[in-house]
């Protein structure tokens, strides 16, 4: 359960990431209206365009994931809560570490769950959603069709006509928000260079680096992007902890 005098007390480093749109972006919301498309793109009560942050904290936590256990780090799976910490239901790696103990929390929550939360541990990441910087009076609606393919059959099926919304093509919007990292529990028996903030700080930084496109359509040219971010102050401590691994 999180609770907000919690957070309130907690020391919040902000980080600005900006996502600079390469193609035309489709991040939609099924069911909206005022607009012809099946699938119109998310904005909000000003209008402006904006990329989620749930869709942020998502995709850079699966990011994150594929990189520590690149690292080989244990990590749990998720989002099936059975297989995320504390429980791990058929995991059986080394996760009797100093560094995965959590100080209040019992058992023993991964590198990835002490940063992401699972279950039963808050999250001590908070994202903002990244909204648009142009004057949504300069975007004007730009509706894509698309049809339905039978893969079976390999052709289009019958009354399966859709339009997307999306950002005008090959036009470098941006999209800022702030990345908010908390403090992170730090067990006492943890040892000294495993500084939580530090490398998730790091982690984060390198697992944006590796989020190329985001929305749907991904594989038909839509939502591909990079990030501008700011000169972090991050040490070398950091990158030496992760690059470590678990030791085995």
């Amino acid at each position: 359960m999180i609770f907000l005098d919690e957070i309130s007390n907690s020391r919040l480093t902000s980080c600005e990431i900006t996502a600079v749109i390469d193609s035309a972006l489709c991040v939609g919301a099924g069911g909206s209206s005022g607009s012809l498309a099946d699938k119109p793109i998310v904005r909000n009560s000003e209008g402006n365009l904006v990329i989620p942050g749930s869709q942020i904290k998502g995709r850079l936590r699966h990011e994150c994931e594929k990189i520590a256990r690149g690292l080989h780090w244990a990590v749990c799976y998720s989002p099936n809560p059975q297989t995320m910490c504390p429980q791990r239901a058929g995991l059986t790696k080394n996760f009797d570490r100093p560094e995965y103990h959590v100080s209040g929390y019992e058992g023993k929550h991964c590198l990835i769950c002490k940063i992401f939360g699972n279950p039963v541990l808050p999250s001590r990441i908070l994202f903002d959603d990244l909204i648009c910087t142009e004057d949504p009076e300069n975007l004007p609606e730009i509706l894509r069709p698309g049809v339905t393919i039978n893969r079976r059959r390999r052709v289009a099926e019958e009354q399966k006509l859709y339009f997307l919304e999306t950002s005008p093509a090959n036009t470098q919007l941006k999209f800022t928000g702030q990345i908010h990292l908390s403090d992170v529990p730090k067990n006492a028996n943890a040892p000294d260079n495993a500084n939580e903030s530090d490398y998730a700080g790091a982690l984060i930084l390198t697992g944006l680096r590796h989020i190329h496109a985001l929305g749907g359509s991904k594989s038909a040219g839509l939502g591909w992007l990079h990030w501008e971010f700011p000169n972090l102050p991050l040490k070398e401590a950091a990158w030496d902890f992760l690059a470590k691994g678990d030791g085995e």
